[in-house]
């Protein structure tokens, strides 16, 4: 049986945004096992990156602060650990793929430079050691002619090459736990399918966890073992992929499965969507988070706020008619 790698037990993250705070993060709680991938889905401004720049301890302080909560990682409370220690851990233990690899990259460095440097400093090894080594987990991303790839600069790689180098780079120092922020956001179909399928492959051979966050539903179902949904910076359902595509238990999950295009399909349909906006972070309403916009909502659900909670086994939903839903057994719709 898999060991626990990770830990987020209500976790809160605040922004300063005026006399009130933006509440980015406000009481997530999950786990992930070793070799194990969860998936965090949500529309934007759910709080999936900022629970992931919460877990690498690289909110902006100020405006943003960690109000709250545990992330205990392979033992260790992050949030006790000083900013050196976190050094330590960030690129070697737990490295992060960014949304958007041009931005991440730096344009004035080479891509093995870049790549070298976080190995040089996280493996204590020389600078032409570190080279190689670059060079060899490019030629493991699939770059073709990586010795002479290695040498060139991120605006002379494409896209998918941009992405594939930043992989490298946070798998250079074999990290326990890696964070895929819209790993791929911006990239044509064909070249998703193989970044997916490469990160797959290299989780097999190095072991290692992975948070996917995405808010595409069929990545999620490629990819992970776990599925976190986010909404308004609450986790409000919490089970395996297979169990949470198969019967959703919170009204909101329903609204995003429903709104992804059926393939099979022969006739036209018109896209379903989830009517109207989500709530303003800085004056969240009394109740449930979702009520407003939930065609199930009743009395209750404006007074009360649902807790996440055990409705089965380890599927874990916020919502107060969750067994009425179980119960029901797809009748809702």
């Amino acid at each position: 049986m898999s060991n626990e790698l990770l830990r987020v037990t209500d976790l809160r993250t605040y922004f300063a945004a005026g006399p009130d705070p933006a509440k980015a993060v406000d009481g997530v709680t999950f786990s992930l096992n070793e070799g194990e991938t969860l998936g965090i889905v949500g529309e934007s401004g759910s709080g999936k990156s900022v629970t992931a720049m919460s877990i690498m301890r690289l909110i902006p302080n100020p405006p943003g602060k960690i109000v709250s909560g545990e992330i205990i990682f392979s033992g260790k409370n992050l949030l006790q650990l000083s900013e050196a220690a976190m050094r330590r851990i960030r690129g070697n233990e737990i490295s992060m793929i960014f949304q958007d690899p041009m931005t991440a990259l730096n344009p004035s460095f080479t891509i093995g430079n870049q790549i070298a440097e976080v190995i040089e400093l996280h493996q204590k090894m020389t600078s032409k050691e570190a080279g190689k080594v670059a060079v060899e987990m490019l030629k493991m991303v699939g770059i073709p002619e990586a010795e002479e790839r290695a040498k060139q600069y991120p605006h002379q790689f494409s896209g998918g090459m941009r992405q594939r180098a930043m992989i490298a780079m946070a798998l250079s120092c074999k990290p326990k736990l890696l964070i895929a922020d819209e790993p791929t956001t911006a990239l044509d179909v064909t070249v998703q399918a193989q970044i997916l399928n490469l990160m797959k492959k290299l989780q097999k051979e190095l072991n290692t966890s992975i948070i996917m966050i995405t808010h595409d539903l069929g990545v999620v179902a490629e990819t992970c073992d776990y599925v976190a949904v986010m909404y308004a910076g609450r986790c409000v359902e919490y089970s395996d992929t297979v169990t949470l595509f198969d019967n959703p238990l919170h009204p909101y999950t329903w609204g995003l499965l429903a709104s992804q295009p059926n393939l099979d399909s022969k006739e036209k349909q018109k896209l379903k969507t989830i009517k109207g906006n989500p709530p303003d972070l800085r004056n969240l309403p009394l109740g449930c988070n979702f009520a407003e916009r939930c065609p199930h909502a009743q009395h209750i659900c404006f007074e009360k706020e649902p807790q996440l909670s055990e409705i089965e086994n380890n599927h874990l939903t916020a919502c107060h008619f969750s067994k009425e839903w179980l119960s029901s057994r797809g009748e809702v719709s």
